[in-house]
């Protein structure tokens, strides 16, 4: 894809801890997440911008 990808949640860093393992099961974020995961971006108008020819590729519109 041409697009910036964000971290992987099961990605490991330097400690041996991820991110989902700091976050706890039953956490409000969770349901956010999953809330929002649900949405169809494109119907509520976020479109994908037209990519520069040069430069850098923008971030994908799904992860701001």
């Amino acid at each position: 894809m041409a697009y910036i990808r964000g971290e992987a949640r099961e990605q490991t860093t330097m400690f041996p801890v991820t991110l989902d393992e700091l976050i706890p099961a039953d956490h409000m974020c969770r349901v956010i997440e999953a809330f929002v995961e649900r949405l169809d971006l494109a119907k509520l108008g976020f479109v994908r911008p037209n990519r520069p020819k040069r430069g850098r590729p923008g971030y994908d519109r799904a992860i701001c």
